[in-house]
């Protein structure tokens, strides 16, 4: 059972930068993707072990900014550990949907949404080229390839089109889009071995829909 597998091999910790969280986190990258790759050929990296600066800058924006999705319906894309989509809850977002296509993800989202104690609604499916309906769409380091980022952005344009809020928090990727509006930027505290930097300054932006 994919949920007995996170919490057997991950631990429960505060998030850096939003302490108000708790997530089940990895101590050892390499060692996790191991274990992860004896469930099945080509899995993807464990992203949702961490906690990524993009993340934990748009959780804490959230949690600072309540009125900003207080009672609207929420998608956090890409999940990851579903560390926004529980900040999200926190701050009263509901209902709040994270989405991604790793099932390891989907159940870290879902063990870290019981350990803070909020209701998340998971959905393992690739929603790209679907039409979001959510009232807030949020998305967390999805600028880190080429080809991610030719995918997301037209969705995310088309979600600010639809008239919702689009926020994305991204610590400088190299396929970040221009154009974007700042709304405000924190120093985070990340895991060196992945980042190779002990902090990186990472700025929530608003999409809009051009």
């Amino acid at each position: 059972m994919l949920l007995d597998f996170i919490r057997s091999n991950t631990r429960p910790a505060p998030v850096p930068f939003v302490p108000e969280v708790t997530l089940f986190q990895a101590e050892e990258p390499i060692e996790l993707w191991e274990k992860t790759e004896e469930a099945g050929p080509e899995q993807p990296p464990p992203f949702w072990a961490f906690a990524w600066a993009g993340g934990q800058a748009l959780a804490r924006h959230l949690l600072d900014n309540p009125d900003l999705i207080a009672g609207r319906s929420v998608l956090d894309l890409a999940t990851g550990s579903g560390l926004v989509a529980v900040a999200a809850a926190l701050a009263g977002g509901s209902p709040v949907t994270a989405n991604d296509i790793d099932p390891f993800s989907l159940a870290a989202t879902e063990a870290n949404a019981i350990e803070n104690g909020v209701k998340v609604e998971t959905v393992e499916a690739d929603i790209l080229d679907t039409a979001p309906a959510q009232q807030v769409i949020l998305a967390g380091d999805v600028f880190y390839s080429r080809e991610m980022a030719a995918r997301v952005l037209p969705y995310l344009r088309r979600a600010a089109y639809g008239g919702a809020l689009v926020l994305v928090g991204d610590p400088g990727r190299a396929y970040l889009p221009t154009g974007l509006i700042k709304r405000a930027t924190y120093d985070i505290p990340v895991i060196e071995a992945l980042e190779s930097v002990p902090t990186r300054s990472t700025t929530v932006w608003q999409v809009t829909s051009s």
